[in-house]
């Protein structure tokens, strides 16, 4: 099992960047696909991006592409999203999740529930 913390929520105004972090400890980070996901309230969480073991390899859902960027650091044992031009819609909290010797596309689809998360961290973003 892995340990996941995210950090780097808060609030933003429309147009505006963020970078969140997850740290991930436990077993050998190098061996997970990692993910990032989205749960607005009152709505399902959602997928937003995911990044192959050895970082080559990134997903993104069409409403972020463009716009999000996700990337690794397997000797810091961290993933990253950097989000720019953020919209009011953006506003969720935003989980990151790992998946043993998997691939970032089974992330891509239902159900999430599957592998490592962690608690989430609050992006909100102001009109």
């Amino acid at each position: 099992q892995v340990q996941l913390v995210e950090s780097g929520g808060g609030l933003v105004q429309a147009g505006g960047s963020l970078r969140l972090s997850c740290a991930a400890s436990g077993r050998t980070f190098s061996g997970y696909a990692m993910g990032w996901f989205r749960q607005a309230p009152g709505k399902e969480r959602d997928f937003v991006a995911a990044i192959s073991m050895s970082g080559t390899s990134t997903y993104y859902a069409d409403s972020v592409k463009g716009r999000f960027t996700i990337s690794r650091d397997n000797a810091k044992n961290t993933v990253y999203l950097q989000m720019n031009s953020l919209k009011p819609e953006d506003t969720a909290v935003y989980y990151c999740a790992a998946r043993y010797r998997d691939t970032p596309q089974s992330m891509t689809v239902p159900p999430y529930g599957m592998g490592s998360w962690g608690k989430g961290t609050l992006v909100t973003v102001s009109s």
